[in-house]
């Protein structure tokens, strides 16, 4: 996790010895969020085609998360086990997500059969939807307890949708989910101006080792290019002492 506080007043810092002007609190958020998705959705190579779970993408979770080794402590802040519950509403019929956050990539499927005994806690496999539909109605290939099937779609309120065969009794996901939205909150102090107000913040969800990368990049949209990260890194420690002194 990235404190926003620390990055914002780096890019203040930077701006001002630079002389290029001001970034507003409403401003600065607004960056925020642009380029924290942007180094996100650069950690996938076909980011278009892992966006969200759907017909066409049938990697596991064990496929998926292969791909991304080498970067994968850069995931660990995105990734964590998503309830689903099944509804058998009107236009409805399957396991729906519909808790906290939005879902970007669905992982490792487990799919919970008998929860008292005996329990078969299996690992499902992803399909699309015809093949799903081809595979269930086969006597010779139907999925059975041990090897269950899903497939995935979207709901009636955009939401994400899986059927699986044979029904479950519970479905958890382990998944990979949309960063949260960063924001610099403020209270307005006596001479007008803003005042860093902590408890109401939200840090950036990347990984501590981006931060350096999320004050370029906010840099750049200011025009400012700076491609020598130790300037950075020592504007990081500069900035910081200016806002212990100004507090003392």
């Amino acid at each position: 996790m990235v404190n926003i506080n620390t990055v914002y007043t780096t890019v203040l810092y930077i701006l001002n010895k630079e002389q290029r002007g001001y970034v507003t609190p409403a401003e600065f958020n607004s960056l925020s969020v642009q380029v924290q998705n942007e180094i996100f959705q650069a950690y996938f190579p076909d980011g278009n085609q892992v966006n969200r779970p759907n017909q066409n993408n049938q990697q596991n979770d064990t496929e998926f998360f292969n791909m991304f080794k080498d970067i994968a402590y850069k995931l660990y802040p995105f990734e964590r086990n998503a309830s689903f519950t099944y509804n058998a509403g009107a236009g409805i019929l399957g396991w729906e997500y519909n808790g906290a956050g939005t879902i970007f990539k669905l992982g490792e499927i487990i799919s919970t059969y008998n929860t008292t005994n005996p329990q078969y806690d299996s690992i499902t496999q992803l399909a699309s939807q015809s093949d799903f539909s081809k595979i269930t109605r086969s006597t010779l290939t139907a999925p059975t307890v041990q090897y269950p099937l899903a497939t995935t779609s979207t709901g009636p309120t955009n939401s994400v949708l899986i059927r699986v065969s044979p029904q479950p009794n519970v479905l958890n996901v382990n998944s990979l989910f949309v960063p949260t939205v960063p924001n610099w909150a403020f209270t307005v102090g006596t001479l007008g101006q803003y005042v860093y107000d902590a408890a109401n913040s939200v840090n950036f969800e990347l990984d501590i080792s981006e931060q350096t990368n999320l004050i370029t990049q906010i840099l750049k949209y200011c025009g400012i290019i700076i491609n020598d990260p130790t300037i950075i890194q020592a504007a990081e420690q500069e900035a910081q002492q200016v806002s212990i002194n100004e507090k003392s």
